[in-house]
């Protein structure tokens, strides 16, 4: 149980952390990333109007990857989707996750489709 509660609390204090430094604008909104065991899940948000401008998930990619590929390919579906609406600077949010796995497939894949952090 004590392995348990530390490592939430390491979880918390990460995450804590990452969202001091990160606010979205509207020149530059915030890229917020989430990850289940299954799917990953990314929106574009402009904090400042508490506006969703773009989001997108693994689930939308129907086809038979693993999930880093499926990272990479909902990479470039955003990027694509971003560049239509306008955006082509974030801030990337990896709340509590590590900048590693399917969380780094995915920035890599923004970046080499058009947008930067």
């Amino acid at each position: 149980m004590k392995k348990i509660r530390k490592h939430n609390e390491i979880i918390k204090r990460r995450e804590a952390r990452v969202r001091a430094k990160v606010r979205g604008t509207s020149e530059r909104p915030r890229l917020s990333v989430f990850r289940s065991n299954t799917n990953l899940y990314s929106q574009i948000i402009d904090d400042s109007q508490n506006k969703t401008l773009v989001a997108g998930s693994t689930k939308e990619n129907k086809s038979k990857t693993n999930k880093t590929k499926a990272a990479e390919i909902l990479g470039k579906d955003l990027a694509e989707k971003a560049v239509k609406a306008g955006v082509k600077k974030v801030v990337f949010d990896r709340g509590s996750y590590r900048y590693h796995g399917r969380v780094k497939a995915l920035a890599e894949s923004l970046r080499t489709n058009g947008l930067e952090f």
